[in-house]
């Protein structure tokens, strides 16, 4: 039961994330294949401190936060074929992606796709936005990728994490659960252990955030249940680096770099940057910040992912906080606010009042009209 107090609080939580992981990744954008001496060449020696062009004008978000809104698609449509019978949100899930990847290879939405709802119909989200190769060809085909058998099993790189912070706005789920579903929706692009192990651990630390858990909390819990999958170890060590970062020195951009590759002599990745590396940065960034907007700048002004950084960390601050903490000149640029926040309100709307929205006798057409069960 859900009382007027606990949906406004999750309301604000769901918004807050969603619209913390867009701002992020819109700080960020601008920063893509920068070191932080060229960061600090190009935006002066402070870097990066507001909303920058990137792909046109500011504010622009990148395939990251596309997803996310796929994400959230997926998993309302997840519960309202609940009514049908059939429960297997990973399914759901794929289906969104897969009009997801409709949006980068079609002019614009084609009327013609019966299954495509509300949000494959915003024309905005018709942008190739530098898609990571790994989303591109596992949702290339209409095959599922399973944890038995993935799609590139190589991939550690960080787009599926980017994606998983709605998993942890389940708060009805136990953590457990959480991170399974992340997980295997995860490895229906980027099959390799630690790129979805670091969604799940995303997924794991939003739900903890989101249900009222302080961070360090939220991650000790991931860290407790990521101890039992096979190739947790760079996830598990990521977190602890970003634990123990915490109590050595001030937070800056050095301290930022010590937690990623770009600073550790390995040498880039040629699969992309390492999820695990962004994870721990992001994590750091939320933990030491002073408030939304430094934590942010903290993420993205580093020579790793700056982009996945800027939208994980965005995301649990947002969690944490709600959005009331997010700084609203940066809002009022954000591309897709409108967007966002509407598909937010609806993600509540399905969580808190979904049996009166719709049942297997009955359901509100104007719902399924944008939740078609398909």
């Amino acid at each position: 039961m859900w009382g007027r107090i606990e949906q406004q609080d999750f309301r604000s939580r769901v918004r807050g994330t969603l619209l913390g992981s867009a701002l992020g990744d819109a700080l960020g954008a601008p920063l893509a294949g920068l070191t932080l001496d060229g960061i600090r060449e190009a935006h002066g020696p402070d870097g990066l401190t507001a909303p920058a062009t990137a792909h046109g004008r500011r504010g622009r978000v990148t395939a990251a936060t596309q997803l996310t809104l796929f994400t959230v698609d997926g998993l309302i449509r997840a519960h309202v074929r609940r009514d049908t019978g059939a429960w297997h949100p990973p399914t759901d899930i794929h289906r969104a992606y897969l009009r997801w990847a409709a949006t980068q290879n079609d002019w614009g939405p084609d009327e013609r796709r019966k299954d495509n709802g509300w949000l494959a119909q915003e024309e905005w989200l018709y942008a190739r936005r530098g898609p990571d190769r790994a989303c591109l060809t596992g949702f290339a085909d209409d095959v599922l990728g399973t944890l038995d058998q993935p799609k590139n099993p190589a991939a550690r790189g960080t787009a599926a994490a980017t994606r998983s912070a709605p998993f942890g706005l389940l708060v009805g789920w136990e953590p457990a659960l959480v991170l399974q579903l992340a997980v295997e929706c995860a490895a229906q692009s980027h099959g390799h252990p630690t790129a979805s192990l670091s969604a799940g651990a995303l997924a794991v630390i939003v739900h903890g955030l989101t249900r009222g858990d302080s961070l360090d909390s939220a991650v000790q819990r991931t860290l407790g249940l990521l101890g039992a999958r096979p190739g947790h170890q760079p996830v598990t060590d990521a977190l602890q680096r970003a634990l123990s970062a915490v109590t050595q020195g001030s937070p800056g951009p050095r301290a930022v770099e010590t937690l990623g590759r770009a600073a550790d002599g390995a040498g880039p990745d040629p699969d992309g940057p390492d999820a695990a590396d962004a994870l721990a940065v992001a994590v750091y960034c939320a933990l030491v910040a002073e408030d939304i907007a430094h934590g942010l700048r903290l993420a993205v002004n580093h020579g790793g992912d700056s982009t996945a950084a800027g939208a994980l960390c965005g995301a649990l601050l947002g969690a944490l906080h709600g959005e009331t903490a997010l700084p609203a000149p940066w809002l009022a640029e954000l591309e897709g606010r409108a967007t966002l926040l509407e598909m937010a309100e609806d993600f509540a709307l399905e969580m808190t009042q979904g049996p009166s929205l719709h049942s297997p006798t009955e359901a509100s057409p104007g719902w399924l009209a944008r939740y078609p069960r398909g």
